[in-house]
């Protein structure tokens, strides 16, 4: 069994990479810093640390997730589970190098490529899974899907925010629809509000909100929780495709169930894609 996750050396990320470890043969540690995941191999127990492979990947460099996905398929033949579990919340907005908000690449974009060249990877495997972290703000997202880069209208970090999370739950449905009858199981999850530092990054009400928030947060190990869940069960094909939060479905926002929001949102992005799909 082998196993990819992105956004592994802090917060939930880390609790995900560590306790699920053991149950596979073979762990892709993506990420960007070098020193951070050293550091998070030597928390692991001597036995465990052989069986992982460090991959650099930025999620907003699309030649770097291409190039991730790459150094995966060199050194497997398939690939079993994909947590897409990296992101991020930017208080100014950012260009990517290759032309994007930084919010949905980051967050959106670069997962979405990933997941595309991994999936010859996946199929090959019995009973593939990808699970995608998305959040409850994914309810307050307000998109239009002509502006993505906010270059005509004011870039609001939390509404930026709010819509690449939408975006994770449209993306893992599609995945379904596309993929479910080779086999593949995708589930989006709430991790809950969680004690990190994702929130310093952000500004105006969000930061106000995240601060008051922090004596109520969860612990990172009890928002690994639903990810740690998802991966090591065996759910109903009815739930195929489905949100999760406490280990249990949930209902989505309206736009997350909308068929037409889904199928605009992986047009696309297949369309901002091309160029490394």
């Amino acid at each position: 069994m082998n196993l990819a996750i992105t956004g592994p050396t802090s917060g939930i990320g880390a609790v995900t990479f560590q306790e699920l470890c053991p149950a596979f043969d073979q762990v892709f540690l993506l990420a960007r810093n070098k020193e951070k995941a050293d550091l998070l191999l030597k928390s692991l127990p001597q036995e465990e640390q052989g069986k992982v492979i460090f991959v650099s990947l930025d999620l907003a460099d699309l030649d770097s997730v291409k190039n991730a996905a790459q150094t995966i398929s060199n050194n497997t033949k398939s690939l079993d589970v994909l947590i897409n579990n990296a992101g991020g919340i930017f208080p100014k907005k950012q260009i990517t190098k290759d032309g994007f908000e930084l919010t949905l690449s980051a967050n959106h974009l670069g997962h979405f490529l990933l997941t595309h060249h991994l999936m010859p990877l996946l199929l090959k495997s019995d009973g593939p899974k990808v699970i995608n972290v998305s959040s409850e703000a994914h309810r307050a997202a307000k998109v239009d899907f002509l502006d993505l880069n906010y270059e005509h209208h004011r870039y609001s970090s939390f509404n930026a925010y709010a819509n690449v999370k939408l975006f994770n739950i449209l993306f893992t449905k599609s995945l379904v629809e596309k993929y479910g009858e080779k086999g593949l199981a995708s589930y989006a999850l709430h991790p809950g509000v969680v004690n990190t530092n994702f929130g310093k990054e952000a500004s105006g009400i969000f930061n106000i909100f995240w601060k008051l928030a922090k004596p109520f947060m969860i612990s990172p190990k009890e928002g690994a929780q639903t990810s740690i869940f998802l991966v090591k069960s065996k759910l109903s094909a009815k739930q195929n495709g489905y949100y999760f939060k406490n280990k249990k479905p949930m209902v989505p926002s309206g736009s997350a169930r909308s068929k037409d929001i889904r199928n605009e949102l992986w047009e696309i992005s297949e369309k901002m894609l091309k160029n490394w799909l």
